[in-house]
């Protein structure tokens, strides 16, 4: 599998594009690169039925986040309050910064 280039990164605040959660925003919790996933809090929930164990002594049906496909979500820029696409901005101290394409404001992670 090919290795993409990733404009989404841990806590970032982005919103769903595509799928039942369409519209929703949240913040991503993981990346899991190698299925070009991320883990957003509270979208594409999923139920889980579970027999009781040592950790869960009730057991039933356990609420959780599935991954989505990263193409699906679109990063939210903090100044102009929309999702955008993005550019990345080389700085005079040899930084690499993610820059929103609407506004122009450097999106700080």
């Amino acid at each position: 599998m090919m290795k993409e280039k990733r404009h989404i990164k841990k806590d970032d605040k982005v919103k769903i594009i595509a799928g039942k959660d369409k519209g929703k925003i949240g913040k991503v919790l993981k990346v899991i690169s190698k299925k070009n996933r991320v883990l957003v809090e509270n979208i594409n929930l999923v139920k889980h039925h579970t027999k009781p164990n040592a950790q869960n002594r009730q057991g039933g049906i356990i609420e959780s986040e599935a991954p989505i496909h990263w193409s699906n979500v679109m990063l939210m820029c903090n100044k102009c309050m929309s999702s955008s696409r993005i550019k990345m901005r080389h700085l005079e101290d040899g930084r690499n910064v993610r820059v929103c394409a609407k506004c122009d404001e450097i999106i700080d992670a």
